[in-house]
């Protein structure tokens, strides 16, 4: 093919090639979508999904706090015994504890004016005092401890609304208070 010189007209052919090379040496637009967002049905969609959730995971959360609930009771009824325990040793006082099931409550007194209250908390409840007395039993249990004497076999068995039962027993032998799970078949 002859070559074009200066002032020379090229041919139609030859123009769509240039042309067509020319096109590609341009920058591209970028594609925009017409519309951005969240559809309604999109949110309603996902809204459901999080109301399931959280439905399905309610109760399994309900049961955890319950059951925690329940064993800082026992680590609270253990210190509170504990406390009045070394209260009397240390003060050389006797010292009054108070067990009420019916209020939900103990409750520890000295004569040097030592004065200690414990309620359990909200969705727990104290079932009994140990060791049962039978139909002396009353709503009330009133316990001495005395300084320099052997500590009283009690207990006091709580539980939640759930069916999970602890006991916090004083051991006499020892006078420190322990927890344990009652297993309840």
């Amino acid at each position: 093919m002859p070559k074009a010189e200066v002032g020379q007209t090229i041919g139609f052919g030859r123009l769509s090639v240039f042309r067509a090379l020319a096109r590609h040496d341009r920058p591209r637009k970028a594609m925009v979508r017409p519309t951005a967002g969240v559809t309604l049905i999109e949110m309603l969609v996902v809204v459901a999904v999080i109301g399931i959730i959280v439905g399905v995971s309610a109760p399994s959360v309900s049961a955890g706090l319950d059951s925690v609930r329940l064993a800082s009771t026992g680590d609270a009824i253990a210190s509170f015994l504990n406390g009045a325990v070394t209260h009397a040793e240390r003060s050389e006082q006797p010292v009054e504890v108070v067990i009420s099931l019916t209020d939900g409550t103990i409750s520890a007194d000295g004569a040097d004016g030592f004065a200690r209250r414990f309620h359990v908390p909200q969705g727990i409840t104290m079932d009994k005092v140990l060791p049962e007395l039978g139909e002396f039993e009353s709503g009330n249990r009133q316990i001495l401890i005395v300084p320099g004497g052997t500590a009283p076999a009690i207990g006091v068995e709580y539980s939640n609304r759930h069916g999970g039962r602890r006991r916090v027993e004083l051991d006499p032998m020892t006078g420190f208070p322990r927890v344990e799970t009652v297993n309840t078949k």
